[in-house]
């Protein structure tokens, strides 16, 4: 079930910086706009975040940092110095950002923001409170892609996001097996697609978002009472099934539109809208522009 998933997958990583920090030294950085991912290429030390308070981190550690957490890693030795990033720098990444004295640091870290989307919809990280931890030391290729994922970083050659894309895909589809066989709570929406009646009730909304689906018809796709199903579907993706429905909707609206190969009566046609002007009122709901805005943007 997790490879079928799997497939769907759309990663997106923009490296953001690479993290030196020295013995004795924290690091606290501002909370990203949206997930941040942390990997630890060498050294260790702790991290501190939502959900985890001075947890030891080594190398081929990843860290996933929830939207809009403040958070912090130390070095290794009682802590003495700090040095606090109030705001994402202004200039172009990649970043370059020394918690102490100019030589070899304690700890190095590589990071990126990180959207995670399925099926090119469902931000699978946007709803995360806790921090995430995985040791993926065990996995003899992790080290060998997070360095390739620098070098492609450093070097500036065309094509280097495509290739960074694809490494990344590659750790995290190690870090989504461990979770998976680990049988981790951390992420609800993994033990939701391992569950196949959440799974077929996910799968119609996704190959057919323009279907007039209600709660009762996917809770019979799922082959769960209505109650049993609703409750199951919000913890799992924190929203209700109606409102990832239109989400869903709004996202392929977006794509359509984009595309400009229909015009704005044939998208709404197309997601299941009987009247432009309901579409129009949605989908500026969804994106804050009117379709045409949206276009013409």
């Amino acid at each position: 079930m997790l490879d079928r998933y799997l497939r769907n997958l759309n990663v997106e990583v923009e490296p953001f910086a690479v993290c030196l920090v020295d013995s004795h030294w924290r690091l606290t950085l501002p909370g990203p706009p949206v997930p941040m991912l942390h990997f630890i290429v060498q050294g260790s030390g702790t991290v501190t975040s939502p959900g985890l308070d001075h947890v030891s981190i080594g190398p081929n550690c990843l860290i996933v940092i929830p939207t809009g957490a403040i958070h912090s890693l130390d070095a290794s030795g009682e802590i003495e110095h700090e040095l606090r990033i109030d705001c994402v720098p202004e200039s172009p990444p990649p970043h370059r950002i020394k918690a102490g004295e100019e030589g070899p640091p304690e700890l190095v870290v590589g990071c990126g923001t990180l959207n995670i989307r399925y099926g090119g919809a469902i931000g699978l990280f946007d709803h995360m409170t806790d921090t995430l931890l995985v040791d993926l030391g065990d996995i003899p290729e992790v080290p060998i892609l997070f360095q390739g994922i620098l070098a492609e970083q450093a070097s500036g050659q065309p094509g280097g996001p495509i290739l960074q894309g694809a490494m990344m895909t590659q750790l995290l589809v190690h870090m989504f097996r461990k979770l998976s066989e680990q049988h981790s709570q951390a992420l609800p929406w993994l033990t939701a697609l391992n569950d196949h009646r959440l799974a077929a009730a996910l799968d119609a909304i996704m190959k057919n978002p323009e279907a007039p689906h209600t709660v009762e018809s996917l809770a019979d796709v799922a082959h769960m009472s209505r109650s049993a199903f609703a409750k199951a579907f919000q913890q799992a993706f924190n929203r209700t099934p109606i409102n990832l429905v239109n989400h869903v909707r709004m996202e392929r609206a977006a794509d359509l539109l984009r595309a400009g190969r229909l015009p704005v009566e044939g998208v709404a046609t197309k997601m299941g809208y009987s009247s432009r002007s309901h579409f129009s009122q949605a989908f500026k709901n969804h994106t804050g522009m009117t379709p045409v805005e949206f276009r013409q943007g």
